[in-house]
């Protein structure tokens, strides 16, 4: 989906419950919603498993330069992590400005106990922006090695997708909770990848929906 969609579903679902349409302004009692992503992801870690390897994303760590677009955004990064993040890996002025945002730590909480958890790096496309090449050349094809060996307080960067950096950002901005929880269908460090994805992947929304239910 990337992030730019992610942008137009959060926005205009946050529209349909705290905007008055009638009037065009904000309501004055606002909903938060509790918003869970479930989706697929490849493993930045050897170490993680590709059969029933269910990661729940702590952070959201975006390349994709959105939450810099908000006059809200500065009050969400969690600037340390994210300095933190451009310092290890020297990251290249050229790129947009990474950015990391926290998940939903009463979602964490309820929805992950038991599973793996980590810094979810969210890139703005699938191919030259997590480092694949078809018939072009991508500008920096170190940036999966260097992002791995990236440490912050205990967290790593685990996996790579397209979602959840935005995802966190435009929630905190907006105040709706939010979660990702990725199947793990790929390990990009191992080169080893899921049998069947979609047991698994329907394993993952079963354990998801039964989890849900008690909130």
């Amino acid at each position: 989906m990337g992030t730019d969609n992610i942008e137009i579903v959060l926005t205009e679902l946050d529209t349909l419950f705290n905007v008055d349409f009638e009037t065009r302004q904000q309501k004055e009692e606002l909903t938060s919603l509790n918003l869970i992503r479930i989706g697929t992801s490849g493993a930045l870690q050897a170490d993680i498993p590709v059969v029933n390897g269910f990661l729940v994303s702590e952070y959201g760590l975006g390349l994709d330069g959105l939450a810099y677009f908000y006059e809200q955004g500065p009050m969400v990064i969690e600037r340390e992590m994210t300095s933190s993040f451009i310092n290890q890996l020297n990251w290249d002025r050229d790129l947009p400005k990474p950015y990391a945002v926290k998940g939903s730590s009463a979602l964490i909480e309820k929805l992950g106990k038991g599973l793996l958890r980590g810094i979810t790096l969210t890139a703005p496309g699938f191919y030259a922006p997590q480092g694949r090449e078809v018939r072009l050349s991508v500008t920096d094809n170190t940036i999966i090695d260097r992002a791995g060996k990236f440490q912050f307080n205990g967290f790593r960067v685990t996996n790579f997708e397209m979602e959840t950096s935005a995802l966190y950002a435009l929630s905190a901005m907006l105040g709706h909770q939010a979660m990702t929880v990725c199947d793990i269908i790929a390990n990009r460090i191992s080169g080893k990848f899921s049998p069947d994805y979609k047991v698994s992947m329907g394993k993952l929304i079963g354990t998801m929906l039964d989890r849900i239910s008690s909130l």
